[in-house]
């Protein structure tokens, strides 16, 4: 989407105010349960992880917390402390975020930078399929999802970074930086 018509920051965050991301309801566990259950099967013991985009009911990290993993928290809008931007980790998650990335170039380096080698950045977004449908699919009319990809975007950026890139469900992509140091 051309950035003139993005939303302003207080219209986007009135907008994800209305989100109904309450950690404790079951059927928001079980569509994060997606991305959790593939992510957690590729996962060590007590491993350290990253909620990029958490939201103001963290419930993913919740449950990848009550797995045993230590996972850290941010949000633009929802917990802003810069700090764990500073680390890097076994995990970076990102549920449902891509999709807002005003600048998704910048978003991705910054995603790619906090994943260990070995580690994992898992991504859930609902994939564009069919262009002649897009006009009237339902995810383009959130006025805050602003850039959409196809798993072939996911595939091109792993390529490219020297990643492996699996899809094992719809919308969930799980993307494994190398322990060779020479990858990017």
């Amino acid at each position: 989407m051309h950035p003139s018509q993005h939303l302003s920051q207080d219209d986007e965050l009135a907008h994800y105010l209305h989100h109904e991301n309450d950690p404790d309801d079951p059927g928001y566990r079980r569509f994060l349960s997606k991305l959790a259950e593939p992510l957690m099967a590729r996962l060590a013991p007590g491993a350290a992880g990253f909620d990029y985009g958490c939201g103001p009911g963290p419930a993913l990290a919740a449950m990848l917390r009550e797995a045993g993993h230590d996972v850290a928290l941010y949000d633009p809008y929802f917990a802003h402390d810069p700090a764990p931007l500073g680390g890097t980790y076994d995990f970076v998650t990102c549920t449902e975020v891509a999709e807002h990335f005003h600048r998704p170039a910048k978003e991705f380096d910054t995603l790619r930078r906090l994943v260990r080698p070995g580690g994992w950045l898992a991504v859930m977004t609902c994939f564009q399929t069919d262009d002649a449908r897009f006009a009237a699919w339902h995810y383009r009319k959130d006025p805050t999802h602003v850039v959409f990809y196809r798993q072939e975007t996911f595939r091109h950026l792993a390529a490219v970074w020297g990643w492996v890139c699996e899809v094992p469900v719809k919308d969930v992509v799980l993307m494994r930086r190398p322990l060779d140091a020479e990858s990017t």
